[in-house]
C-alpha cells in the first residue's frame, strides 16, 4: 500500500499537468485546401513554405488535384474548407446546390493557347487563326486536336469561347480533347496534339523543352481580365470562421506582394511544391515573371469577365441557368483588408 500509495502522489503533478495542458497547447485549427498545380496558386504554397499560417494561428494543409471539376468533389464531401483554382467549376458547383464563395483573386489571363511546332508554322504565315487551323486540317486530314482540362473548366470554358466567338472557326476543323494538367503538358511535348491550353510554369517548361511551340493567344487575347485562379471556401467555413478566411485572404494578399517585391524568394517556394526536384529555381522564376503571370487579389475586377463565361456555359449547356454573381462572390474580406 505504501508502495502504491508513493507511487500515486508521484503521479499526481504530471496528472495535473497533462489535465491542463489543452488550455494552454490546443492544436491550431486546420484548413484543408485543394490547388491545381499552376503559378495561378502560388499564394497558397509560398503561404505554407513561409510559414505565414502557423504564425497566424492555423494550419493551411495543401492538396493537390489535377483539375477544378474533381475538387469540387471534395468540397462537397466536407473533406475540403478552400479551394485554389479556376472559378468554372465554381459556377457548376453553384448551381448544383453546394454552397461556395469566391472570397479572392490569385491571377488573371494566365491561360495561353499554345500551338505545337506544326499548327505554329501554319500560324506564321499570317491570316487567323481560324485560317491556320483550317490549313493544318487540310494538310493532316484530320480535325486540328486541342488539349485542356474537362468541361466546366476555365480553360475548357474559355478555349471554347475563344474558338467560336473570336477567331469564329469551322467546329468540324477542331477536335477537343479533355485531359489533366499534367497529361496536357506531355501531350503537347510528345506531339500527341496540336496544340493546347496551358498556364505557367508548364508554358515555360514547353518551350524550354520545345522551342517549336509558339503562343497563339496569350490570355488577354482570348479575354481581357479573363478570370484565371480564384481562392473560394466553403459556406460553412465563412460562416463558422470568417476569422480563417479573413487571415486566409490577407496572406493571399501578402503572398502576391511577395512575388511583385522579391520574385527570386517566391520562385524558391513555389519550386518545393512545384518543382518536385525536376524544375529548377530560375526556371520556376522565370515563369513568374512571364507575360502568362499577372497576380490579382482583387475579386472584383474578374467579376464582369465571369459574367461573360456564364452566360457562355448557358449558351454551350454546361450550366442549365445563370445564378445571380453576387451569390458567388465576397470582396467584403478583401474590402476590409484594403479599406
Amino acid at each position: 500500500m505504501r508502495r502504491a500509495h508513493s507511487s500515486l502522489l508521484t503521479a499526481l503533478p504530471l496528472i495535473g499537468a497533462l489535465l491542463a495542458a489543452p488550455a494552454s497547447q490546443a492544436a491550431d485549427p486546420v484548413v484543408h485546401i485543394g490547388y491545381i498545380p499552376v503559378l495561378g496558386a502560388a499564394p497558397a504554397y509560398i503561404i505554407s513554405q513561409e510559414g505565414w499560417d502557423k504564425q497566424a494561428g492555423f494550419e493551411l494543409k495543401l492538396t493537390q488535384f489535377d483539375s477544378g471539376p474533381n475538387m469540387i468533389l471534395g468540397l462537397a464531401s466536407g473533406t475540403l474548407e478552400a479551394y485554389m483554382g479556376g472559378i468554372g467549376p465554381l459556377m457548376v458547383a453553384g448551381s448544383q446546390g453546394i454552397t461556395v464563395k469566391v472570397v479572392a483573386s490569385t491571377a488573371v489571363e494566365e491561360l495561353v493557347v499554345a500551338g505545337g511546332p506544326e499548327l505554329s508554322a501554319e500560324a506564321a504565315k499570317g491570316g487567323t487563326k481560324a485560317e491556320a487551323i483550317s490549313r493544318l486540317a487540310a494538310k493532316l486530314g484530320r480535325p486540328v486536336k486541342i488539349a485542356t482540362q474537362p468541361v466546366g473548366s476555365i480553360p475548357d470554358t474559355v478555349l471554347k469561347y475563344w474558338l467560336q466567338e473570336d477567331e469564329h472557326v469551322d467546329p468540324t476543323k477542331v477536335q477537343i480533347v479533355p485531359m489533366g494538367i499534367d497529361a496536357t503538358q506531355q501531350a503537347l511535348l510528345a506531339g500527341a496534339v496540336d496544340a493546347a491550353t496551358v498556364r505557367e510554369p508548364a508554358l515555360t517548361i514547353i518551350q524550354d523543352r520545345l522551342p517549336t511551340v509558339k503562343v497563339l493567344a496569350y490570355g488577354k487575347d482570348m479575354i481581357k481580365d479573363q478570370p484565371g485562379t480564384v481562392l473560394g471556401v466553403t459556406g460553412a467555413l465563412a460562416k463558422d470562421h470568417p476569422e480563417l478566411v479573413q487571415k486566409l485572404v490577407e496572406l493571399v494578399d501578402k503572398a502576391v506582394t511577395l512575388i511583385a517585391q522579391d520574385p527570386a524568394r517566391a520562385a524558391a517556394d513555389v519550386e518545393k511544391v512545384l518543382g518536385r526536384g525536376i524544375v529548377d529555381v530560375k526556371t520556376m522564376q522565370r515563369a513568374l515573371t512571364s507575360p502568362a503571370s499577372q497576380f490579382v487579389v482583387d475579386p472584383r475586377r474578374i467579376v464582369e469577365k465571369t459574367k461573360i463565361l456564364q452566360d457562355f456555359q448557358v449558351k454551350t449547356g454546361v450550366l442549365k441557368k445563370a445564378e445571380p454573381l453576387d451569390t458567388l462572390f465576397d470582396a467584403s474580406y478583401y474590402e476590409k483588408l484594403h479599406k
